[in-house]
């Protein structure tokens, strides 16, 4: 199943091929639900043994068009994690002292050390993004920060990160729905910003950043994955199950500790 969403060096990249609407064949919530509570416990399960011995690192990477839910599905999927072993980062406008440097320093900085998991809400692919969108970076400065990008996610693989990307896939018709629903709901108005409908304007623009990036980056260690995300509840089905498919690989193992036996009391 998770092969059909996977994106590699091995596969054609053109979102046009993924339904955002796609379910995988289910009909609805009741079919997955305790498919994804059991998921969710083997996911803590995972994090405690990851956190035990402190082998490994894993990055979750979020991209998406606005509306596309992701703070939502790290909410839904990543709640019930122990706090001690999970930090969420979210990446807004570089500040002054983060403009002044490579663009990838701000991300760095930030990405898991050995026991932990953090999901990253955007990332570093916005500077391959909304720059190129925008014409703030040529084509040929774009190629280069893509194989910045390939060589950064490879070093830290080859130091025991765990990167898991995941492409929230939604339509434009879904998105205007969404922003409607901002405008009219009161307790969700705080959450609209005018630029959302400037961005609308350029989303075949969008899709084709996204695209080259994935052709650029996608690779065997560190694959893509296509979400559709039209569905709320089989959005988060499929992120939890990419997620726990790719820790599963670790075959985490608490740490033999050697202990002496108490000695016993005489008498």
């Amino acid at each position: 199943m998770l092969d059909s969403y996977r994106l590699d060096e091995k596969k054609k990249v053109s979102l046009k091929d993924y339904d955002p609407e796609d379910t995988a064949g289910f009909t609805g919530k009741d079919e997955i639900e305790e498919s994804f509570a059991k998921l969710k416990e083997e996911l803590q399960d995972i994090q405690e043994r990851l956190y035990a011995s402190k082998t490994n690192g894993v990055l979750v990477l979020f991209q998406g068009m606005d509306c596309s839910g992701k703070d939502g599905v790290v909410k839904k999927v990543l709640a019930g994690l122990n706090p001690q072993g999970f930090r969420a980062e979210s990446f807004k406008q570089p500040t002054g002292d983060e403009a002044a440097r490579d663009f990838l320093w701000r991300a760095h900085k930030v990405t898991p050390a050995k026991g932990y998991i953090v999901s990253f809400n955007r990332s570093y692919y916005e500077d391959v993004l909304i720059t190129r969108v925008h014409g703030r970076i040529d084509k040929e400065t774009a190629a280069g920060r893509l194989k910045h990008i390939q060589h950064f996610e490879k070093m830290l693989a080859d130091n025991g990160t765990t990167l898991v990307k995941i492409f929230l896939h939604i339509s434009p018709e879904f998105q205007l729905k969404r922003i409607n629903e901002r405008m009219e709901n009161p307790e969700k108005r705080w959450k609209f910003d005018p630029s959302d409908l400037q961005e609308r304007h350029y989303w075949d623009e969008y899709m084709k950043a996204y695209e080259a990036a994935f052709k650029a980056t996608g690779t065997k260690t560190n694959p893509w994955h296509v979400v559709p995300a039209n569905n709320r509840w089989f959005r988060d089905y499929l992120v939890l199950k990419i997620i726990v498919s790719a820790l599963n690989k670790l075959k985490l193992e608490y740490p033999q500790v050697a202990i002496d036996p108490l000695p016993r009391k005489e008498g």
